[in-house]
């Protein structure tokens, strides 16, 4: 079974994002959600989004990091969202990465310098979803470059479609993805 540090998105950790991670555990993985947001949750994508610019996108790694600090090298990076930025970080730059899951963002390889080899990537996202629009070209370039790196596009245009607790949410495309990811960490693990 797989260890995964999985970040929250921009609105914290809502009880959807916590349930994803019950989830993951069920199936019998390790999975640490730290809090970047000292116990913060928004109601909206943009109050959300507003925090994490007050707060500081730098201030958001560097808590992702530190999160990282006391745990295995061998985890499996995953973020919504926001979270895509410490997780995706982390799976560039911290030795010994099993993985790499981005939902619903994703940002350029270049970003964090290159891409390690042999670390494996799955990204997902609503090919209406505007937020994920400008991310897209960084998930086609990632699945270019990287061997076996592997993206999802569902259809709708819904941004944090796997959070059961938000308006966002699509059950049909969240229990694709779910299945994806198991799939994806029981060969990580």
């Amino acid at each position: 079974m797989a260890e995964v540090l999985l970040f929250h998105h921009a609105q914290g950790q809502t009880p959807g994002f916590l349930a994803f991670a019950d989830d993951l555990r069920s199936a019998g993985h390790t999975v640490h959600t730290p809090d970047l947001y000292e116990g913060k949750t928004f109601a909206s994508l943009d109050e959300g989004v507003a925090n994490a610019r007050e707060v500081g996108f730098e201030t958001i790694l560097e808590r992702g990091e530190q999160a990282a600090t006391d745990l295995p090298f061998d985890l499996v990076y995953a973020g919504f969202s926001l979270g895509v930025m410490p997780a995706q970080k982390l799976a560039q730059t911290r030795p010994g990465a099993n993985g790499a899951l981005l939902l619903s963002a994703a940002l350029p390889a270049d970003e964090f310098g290159s891409w390690p080899e042999g670390v494996p990537i799955q990204i997902h996202m609503m090919e209406g979803d505007e937020w994920a629009q400008e991310d897209l070209p960084a998930a086609r370039e990632l699945v270019d470059t990287v061997d076996g790196a592997e993206l999802f596009l569902y259809p709708g245009d819904k941004h944090l479609f796997a959070d059961s607790s938000l308006d966002d949410y699509d059950e049909q495309a969240a229990a694709q993805l779910k299945e994806r990811v198991l799939a994806f960490l029981n060969n990580a693990g």
